[in-house]
């Protein structure tokens, strides 16, 4: 795995003042930064994509939710883990409207913090501003996906798009366009799931996620399916990568298919939750 990426600038101070109560690894000393995080509001039920703020028109600026709805009837990873929205107060009632949620971190369009697969990793109230608000490139897998769901995203589907598109910047965000957002109404087809309990969608390969840490120094991945890893990953060696390699990962991403494949930048308001593996996140683009 990634172990020789030269330490970030701000890599001594996260080793000379650790999270208290928690070792830090050398390795996270290495590649870690610590500081403080974006914030999100929980938006109402339902699961619909949200709209986009302007439409995208060639060779215009533009503003894009790339942010799906928070509800109960959003696909969860595994079926029981949906959303419970439960009634708080009412304005005619009690002068003010709230509502309880009981939630798993990781629902919705969500961050995979380091600590997620990284035992000495940092939680996701640790993500930095310089981290949270980034350049964004979009890789487009969408044609292979639509006729095998077990694509991944690949270094060869990396060197391809920068033909395209010019070399992926150093502290960006690698985001896969597979298309799989037309099936979120349908939680079966979006888990993809067989007769067998496998599931079937897109992902990154475990290559092309050392690939990009390595020689790209990038900060995040994300896509628009339910896992950073393919859904019929067992053992989860994209997720380990990255978020050993201090790194964090979007999941369940909306509206990737009008976001430029590269010129963007993203924002990226994850829930700080207290020790959190992640949190749901508001996640907006501009170019």
């Amino acid at each position: 795995m990634c172990t020789e990426l030269p330490p970030q600038q701000s890599s001594d101070r996260l080793a000379q003042h650790p999270t208290p109560g928690r070792v830090l690894s050398r390795r996270t000393a290495l590649l870690g930064t610590a500081g403080l995080a974006g914030s999100t509001v929980l938006t109402a039920a339902g699961a619909q994509v949200a709209q986009a703020d302007t439409h995208r028109r060639p060779g215009r600026s533009g503003k894009l939710n790339l942010t799906y709805t928070l509800g109960e009837d959003f696909p969860a990873f595994t079926p029981g883990e949906e959303a419970v929205r439960r009634p708080g107060t009412t304005i005619e009632n009690d002068g003010y409207y709230l509502q309880r949620w009981d939630i798993y971190e990781h629902t919705g369009t969500h961050v995979d913090a380091p600590a997620h697969f990284n035992p000495d990793g940092r939680y996701a109230s640790e993500l930095t501003a310089d981290e949270l608000m980034v350049p964004a490139v979009v890789v487009d897998i969408a044609r292979r996906a639509a006729s095998d769901p077990d694509t991944v995203v690949t270094v060869a589907d990396l060197r391809n798009h920068e033909r395209r598109h010019g070399r992926i910047e150093g502290g960006a965000a690698v985001l896969m366009y597979s298309g799989w957002g037309s099936k979120v109404a349908d939680p079966d087809a979006y888990r993809g799931t067989d007769t067998a309990g496998v599931l079937h969608f897109p992902g990154f390969s475990a290559d092309a996620c050392e690939w990009l840490i390595r020689r790209r120094r990038v900060r995040a991945l994300g896509v628009d399916t339910l896992s950073i890893d393919p859904g019929n990953s067992a053992t989860f060696a994209t997720h380990k990568i990255l978020n050993g390699a201090e790194r964090y990962g979007i999941e369940n991403l909306a509206n990737l298919d009008r976001l430029p494949r590269s010129g963007a930048h993203i924002s990226v308001g994850v829930v700080p939750f207290k020790e959190g593996s992640g949190g749901p996140a508001k996640v907006l683009a501009a170019w």
